[in-house]
């Protein structure tokens, strides 16, 4: 139980820190041309116009994400710490929440895809995904691995039941 709460933890809390750096930076899709090259996030810096939905749902469920993820980190912290959680709940708390994290970065991630896949082309333009897509990617995978350490940190723990009164 100790081992898979201690990767648990620092899945989860890897998980949180790629999703807020996939968040903060602006390098998810590049395009290069003949004589310049020019690179976007989920942030546009022109106030001015209208940012799009998909970029709006994609911020969205970024957040959430990681919202989701630190609550599920710090259930994993608490759950160290016996007179701040229930005996034996802290992990399930925590997968549930890191399995609500990966959703939400799963969704965001597929509506990003979807919608920047389907733009269409320009002959002298080549674009394509760079580090920050990835690092939203690899936060979903991360919090799949958090849920599933958690959850067997919860089942491989003790039971409660009139053993432990």
């Amino acid at each position: 139980m100790e081992l898979c709460r201690s990767l648990g933890l620092l899945t989860g809390s890897l998980a949180l820190v790629t999703i807020l750096i996939a968040l903060s930076t602006d390098f998810w899709f590049v395009a290069m041309g003949p004589t310049f090259s020019s690179h976007s996030g989920l942030w546009p810096e022109k106030s001015n116009s209208e940012v799009p939905g998909y970029i709006r749902a994609t911020q969205s469920l970024s957040i959430l994400a990681a919202l989701s993820a630190l609550v599920s980190v710090i259930f994993l912290i608490l759950s160290y710490v016996p007179s701040l959680s229930i005996r034996g709940y802290g992990p399930l708390s925590s997968s549930i929440m890191a399995f609500a994290a990966a959703i939400f970065a799963v969704v965001a991630m597929a509506v990003y895809t979807s919608e920047r896949w389907n733009q269409p082309r320009h002959p002298q333009i080549q674009t394509f995904f760079s580090w920050s897509f990835y690092l939203g990617w690899v936060s979903a995978v991360l919090c799949l691995c958090t849920g599933s350490l958690s959850l067997h940190a919860h089942c491989s723990g003790p039971q409660s039941g009139y053993e432990t009164l």
